[in-house]
Formats: C-alpha cells, structure tokens, sequence
C-alpha cells in the first residue's frame, strides 16, 4: 500500500521546483553515496502479514538480550535498575498518548507532571529554575553554550576535552554558522588540567563547560575552576549524572551559572541509545533566556490552581530576531519517568543509589589493581566510572568477554585512536559482588 497522498504529478512538480528531474538526484546532492540506503534490509520483496512477522521476530531474535549479560556499559548511558512503577504509570493512556500542550488551559494533567518535574530537578541540582527538559544532554550543552553567549554578548566558549566527545561535536554543529569560537581545554591526570584552563579564560570568554564526574568518570576541582571562571566574568556550565548529586556536591552548591545533563539515568531503559532526556536548569536571573518551555503554577479567576506555559522564548512565540531557541518541544515521556524515578526512590533513595555506585565500581577498581595484564589508567577520585589500560588490544579482550556474555566497557579507541588499549568501565547499583567477582575471574583468564 502506497501510504503517500502525492501523485506522480505531484512529485514530479516539487522536483521541478526544487530544481532536480528526480529524488535520487536531489538524494545524490546531499548525501554520500556511501551512506545512502541501498534497499538491501534483510526482507522479501512481497509476503504475508503473518510471514513477515516471523522473519521480524527471527532478525529481532539475533540481538543481544541485555538480561542474560553482565553490563559494565557506560560513556553517557547506563544500566540502572528502573522501578517497575515507572513502566506503570507512564504506560497510563493519559500520559502515554498526550500530546505537546499547544492548548495549555486543556492539558492541566500534561503542565502538572511538567511544573512536579522541574520542581525536583531544581531540588536535586541545587539550582533555581529549571525548565521542561531537551532532548539529549548534548542538545542540552549546546543550547547552553548558545544561552550564555547571547547572555555575556562575548562568543568565546571553552570546552574541557574530558566533556563526552559526542556532546562536543553536538556544540560544534550548533554553533558551525554562529561566529562562536570553541576552544578545548586539556586534561592532565584523568581531569581538567587548570593551568591551561587559567591561561584560556580571558576577558572574552563567554562561558567554561565542565563535566563532573567528567568523561572517564573523575571528580573535577569544581570549587576551583568556578573561582578561575568567574574571575573573568564568564559562566561557568556543568554537565552533571544526576544519580551522583544524592552523593557529590550539586551545581548550585558551587556556584554554577547552568547546570545540564544527561536524564537517561532517571526511569529511562537504555534502549539501543536513546530516547534520552536533557536536563536543564539555571539561575533565576537567566529566566529569559531559556531554551524550550517553563511550566508555571498559577490560580483562575475562581481562585483554582492551576498550570500555564510562563515562558516559551523560541521564534514561533516571539520575534524571530528576538528568539533565544529554536527548540520546540521537550521530551515529556522520559520526563515524566524521570519524576516517578525520583518521587518513588525519595532523599534517602537517591543517596542510598549513589553510595552502593560508589561501593561497588571502588570494589571492581580494587579488584582489577590484582590482575596482571591490566591496570587502573589514572590515580583519581571517581564516582562509578573509571578508565582501566590493558597490555592486550581493548578490542581483543572485550570481544573475549563478549563470548562469555559479559558486556565488559567501552573500549575509548572509538572517541580516540591512541587509546586503543584502554577501557572505560562502569559499575552501577545492579551490579551484585558474584557478578563483579565473575567479571574479574573473566578478564583474569583472558589477560
């Protein structure tokens, strides 16, 4: 079933305009041909409904089950446990089938999840305002970088090089056609190095962007670069794992200008990299200049409560000279999970994850200082993430574990050739001594 409503008069009178004599040709202009999709996927030409869901459930039987793996999987998304109230609630119809509140006054259900979750992303990162959420932790860095230049009027922009690669190359898309200069500050040790970073930041400096626990999952001197950033009167931006702020200080605490960061952690399955959830938050004072939505709680003319969309500062609503965004929506579901996540672990929950984080990555790192053929690559502090370098190539030794249904890191030669023989490991509350000590066992019969 041809499931377009265009004729082949139609289309052939878009191409004409368009200026091509056909959609391969206009395809041929902008893409690659090496990343086109060359109609070879697997499946027959023409079946039976009942047939092809047979070859589906067969392809889709060739992936890993995550359930009989041992996970040691991070670099941005993790396997946390998930309550199994979060699957409820979000599977409701109402919540599940909502659309984008374009009609505030009849989405009073939709505004109020809204208005709950910034609540309890402001408590959590310590920070005053906070808004609807954004698509991934990197859009959320980026829309950011964009926010404080508009703000400081200044467009250069500092990024330390242990902020996650994808983030950066996110920014750098961003910020291509918007005269924004991006510098990168390098590590020294597993962590920023802030003798480079004090000679970068200079009067024209617009903002600082640090990861904390950054990249290879190190605790960064946060106290310090904040002193260093606001020295020069440039904003300081963190790039936060929300499960580690029941435990390490929050942003607000060290005065961070915004504070942003990668949702996943909060409610949402890994899936195969997404969807994702961007976290966003910032002093008061930037109110304006927020990317996306701010959801206020307000009374009606009978003195009822009630929600409203407060803010909306992207050009649909407002002046397109005028805009600070162009982000139209935010990603309610995985927000919402995020809000049964927190709500249902509470104060103590969150902190309590954190410790047993903690616990249990110390544990594996103290593990793997016995093993010959392996070691830890840096002498740092660290939250549940750490780098490890192997004699043996990375890819070798993963593979090997592979075999034996252990998902055993992310080998760092993906984000940096010269790395190839290191691996970045990460242990999450999931994670049971037995399964860690069986990790170890593997990796000691492979090294």
């Amino acid at each position: 079933m041809h499931y377009l409503p265009l004729t082949s008069r139609d289309e052939k009178e878009i191409l004409n305009k368009i200026g091509v004599s056909s959609f391969q040709e206009l395809i041929d202009k902008i893409i690659p041909e090496d990343l086109q999709y060359n109609g070879k996927c697997g499946l027959p030409d023409a079946v039976s409904e009942n047939e092809i869901r047979k070859i589906l459930r067969s392809l889709a039987g060739e992936n890993y089950n995550n359930n009989n793996y041992l996970s040691f999987l991070g670099a941005g998304v993790y396997d946390h446990y998930i309550p199994a109230i979060v699957d409820s609630l979000i599977s409701r119809s109402e919540f599940y089938t909502a659309y984008t509140p374009y009609q505030a006054e009849v989405s009073q259900g939709t505004l109020q999840t809204i208005f709950e979750y910034q609540s309890v992303i402001c408590e959590l990162t310590g920070m005053e305002i906070a808004n609807a959420s954004m698509y991934d932790g990197g859009s959320a860095l980026a829309e950011a970088c964009h926010m404080a230049c508009t703000i400081k009027r200044k467009q250069k922009v500092i990024l330390a090089d242990l902020i996650h690669p994808f983030y950066q190359k996110i920014v750098q898309t961003y910020t291509k056609e918007c005269g924004v200069e991006i510098f990168f500050c390098p590590a020294k040790d597993g962590v920023v190095d802030l003798n480079v970073l004090r000679d970068l930041i200079d009067e024209d400096t617009s903002c600082v962007c640090i990861q904390h626990p950054n990249f290879y999952g190190y605790l960064e001197r946060m106290s310090e670069i904040e002193q260093l950033v606001h020295s020069k009167d440039a904003l300081l931006i963190s790039v936060v794992d929300p499960i580690s702020l029941g435990i390490i200080a929050p942003p607000g605490e060290y005065n961070t200008d915004i504070a942003v960061g990668e949702g996943q952690v909060m409610g949402v399955p890994q899936g195969f990299g997404g969807p994702l959830l961007g976290i966003f938050a910032s002093r008061k004072d930037f109110a304006r200049f927020l990317p996306g939505r701010i959801v206020g709680e307000t009374t009606d003319v009978e003195g009822k409560r009630g929600y409203v969309l407060t803010l909306q500062t992207r050009e649909q609503h407002i002046r397109r000279a005028k805009a600070t965004s162009n982000i139209c929506t935010n990603e309610a579901l995985c927000a919402l999970s995020a809000l049964i996540y927190l709500c249902s672990l509470g104060k103590q929950g969150i902190i309590d994850i954190g410790n047993l984080c903690i616990a249990k990555s110390h544990y594996l790192y103290n593990r793997i200082k016995e093993l010959k053929g392996i070691r830890p690559a840096f002498e740092q502090e660290f939250f549940k993430e750490f780098v490890v370098e192997t004699e043996k190539s990375a890819e070798d030794v993963l593979d090997s574990l592979l075999e034996e249904k252990i998902f055993g890191g992310v080998p760092l030669s993906i984000f940096n050739k010269d790395l190839k023989n290191h691996i970045l490991l990460s242990v999450t509350e999931k994670r049971s001594k037995e399964e860690i000590d069986k990790f170890v066992d593997s990796l000691s019969r492979i090294l």
